[in-house]
C-alpha cells in the first residue's frame, strides 16, 4: 500500500494532480478540496489510496489525513464508489460531510451528484455513532477571489466537471448560469462547487 507521495507538482488540475517522485510522475486523482490546498505550492506531500480493480488501478490522494479518513469511511458504504465519494468531497469538505452526517442531514448528502435517497440514508445510519466520536476533523477554508477571466475559468471548470461524470451539455448550462448570475469573481473552485450543487 502506498500510504503517501512527497515531491513536485508538475501538473495541478481540479481533479487531478501528477506528482514527480526522483523522476516518476505518479497520477492523483483528488477532491476539490485538496486542489484548493495543492493549487499554489510547486512542492507537496499528499495521503495516498491505492485503488485496484482488473482494469485499472488508480491513486486519490489528499491533503488532509482526515480527509482520506472521511473518504475511506464513504466508501465502506455500499453504493459509494471511489468516484462518487471524490465528487461528495468536492461538494463539501470533510466537516461539512460529518456535520451533515451527525446532523441526519439526508438533504445535504443527497445533494450530491449521484447519491440518492437510500444510499444518503445509508451513509447516515452506518456512519452516525462513528462521526460522532471523531471531533478531530476541521475546516480549513482559506478563500481567495482572484480575478480569472471568465473564459479561462469556464474551461477548466468544464473540463473538471466532465471528469466528475457530467455531461458536457448540463456542464456548459449549469456553468453559464452560476457566472451570468454573479455578481463577484468567482474562483475556479466557487464555481465547480456551485455547479456541482446544481446536479
Amino acid at each position: 500500500m502506498i500510504a503517501y507521495i512527497e515531491g513536485k507538482l508538475t501538473h495541478k488540475d481540479p481533479t487531478y494532480i501528477i506528482v514527480d517522485v526522483q523522476g516518476v510522475g505518479y497520477q492523483i486523482r483528488i477532491s476539490l478540496h485538496t486542489y484548493s490546498q495543492v493549487k499554489d505550492l510547486e512542492r507537496t506531500k499528499v495521503h495516498t489510496f491505492l485503488h485496484i480493480k482488473e482494469d485499472a488501478h488508480t491513486l486519490f490522494g489528499f491533503a488532509e489525513l482526515l480527509e482520506k479518513e472521511m473518504f475511506l469511511h464513504l466508501t465502506s458504504i455500499s453504493g459509494i464508489g471511489p468516484g462518487t465519494a471524490l465528487v461528495m468531497l468536492s461538494s463539501l469538505n470533510p466537516k461539512e460531510v460529518r456535520d451533515a452526517i451527525v446532523s441526519e442531514d439526508v438533504k445535504v448528502i443527497q445533494a450530491v451528484k449521484g447519491i440518492g435517497l437510500k444510499t444518503a440514508q445509508r451513509v447516515i445510519l452506518e456512519l452516525k455513532d462513528k462521526m460522532k466520536k471523531d471531533y478531530l476533523l476541521s475546516s480549513s477554508d482559506s478563500k481567495q477571489n482572484f480575478s480569472i477571466p471568465h473564459n479561462s475559468i469556464r474551461s477548466e471548470a468544464l473540463t473538471a466537471l466532465i471528469t466528475l461524470g457530467f455531461t458536457k451539455s448540463i456542464a456548459e448550462k449549469n456553468i453559464d448560469l452560476i457566472l451570468k448570475n454573479s455578481s463577484n469573481p468567482l474562483t475556479l473552485e466557487d464555481l465547480i462547487k456551485q455547479a456541482l450543487k446544481m446536479s
